[in-house]
């Protein structure tokens, strides 16, 4: 991977980030919380901007904190802000994916005025207090009822759902458009290795759903909520109602895809995500 710059956040802790490509930079949040090596360089958008791409702390070579209470979501848009100041910025456009996109919600909710263009990939709804329901889950599941990893992977989701238990990992494939080898590899790879980082993510504190959306309703920047159709984390329903917070917001579904969009089908992402950044 090479050598990666480093930053000093506002407590003390030694973050790093990667960088790939030129142009306007672009910075890049991954969820988790995990490093941002799964992210890759996006499917190719790194051909149209400079993307940024943080080690949220305490993974990949960032260092782990001092307080493991800055672990929690809300404590990470100050993280954001660092990085920020650290690049130069007077306005920063951003790219959350998953769990991340709590982050960057979050950091527009606070820095308004800092934000310029605004992607959700994959987009979670917690910090907007969004809830996904089974029945939801169920009917994307069924999508994919012809595929030969379905029965035990749906009966899996059956039980996580009603709360019987069930193996998360055996639902793995719903979050891909193609389960392949390929698929499998970056699933291995971009599990959470941090659980102390996860624990404390959503810890309470963590999400202020009503000040949240009472701070994006007066959002200016423009926001591109980007999910895959068969999103199980992040339905298109969901994405929809998400959207409808912003003043200024489109909704893109990413035909064929899972919670990964930018691995199923990198030239459509592409186009699309470099479309709306380009304004």
């Amino acid at each position: 991977m090479g050598v990666m710059p480093t930053f000093t956040a506002t407590d003390g802790t030694r973050l790093a980030h990667r960088v790939a490509g030129h142009g306007e930079p672009l910075v890049c949040v991954p969820g988790g919380p995990t490093d941002s090596a799964y992210l890759g360089d996006l499917g190719g958008l790194s051909a149209h901007r400079r993307l940024i791409l943080l080690d949220l702390r305490g993974t990949g070579r960032s260092a782990p904190p001092a307080d493991p209470g800055t672990y929690r979501c809300d404590r990470l848009v100050d993280d954001i802000e660092a990085l920020r100041l650290h690049l130069g910025l007077d306005r920063v456009d951003l790219l959350g994916h998953s769990a991340g996109t709590n982050i960057v919600t979050q950091y527009t909710a606070r820095f308004p005025e800092r934000v310029g263009r605004l992607a959700l990939i994959g987009p979670s709804t917690r910090a907007v207090g969004i809830h996904v329901t089974g029945a939801t889950r169920r009917e994307l599941a069924l999508l994919r009822r012809e595929e030969p990893w379905f029965p035990e992977a749906f009966t899996a989701l059956q039980s996580l759902i009603d709360g019987s238990g069930g193996d998360p990992e055996a639902i793995a494939p719903f979050f891909w458009g193609r389960w392949d080898e390929s698929a499998r590899k970056h699933h291995a790879a971009g599990r959470p290795g941090n659980t102390q980082a996860v624990s404390h993510f959503g810890a309470d504190g963590a999400f202020t759903p009503e000040s949240t959306r009472a701070a994006l309703a007066g959002c200016r920047s423009p926001v591109l909520l980007l999910t895959g159709q068969y999103d199980l984390n992040s339905p298109p329903v969901s994405a929809a109602e998400f959207a409808g917070l912003f003043p200024d917001a489109a909704l893109a579904v990413q035909p064929g895809a899972g919670h990964y969009p930018w691995l199923d089908d990198p030239r459509w992402f592409v186009e699309a995500t470099a479309a709306f950044l380009a304004g």
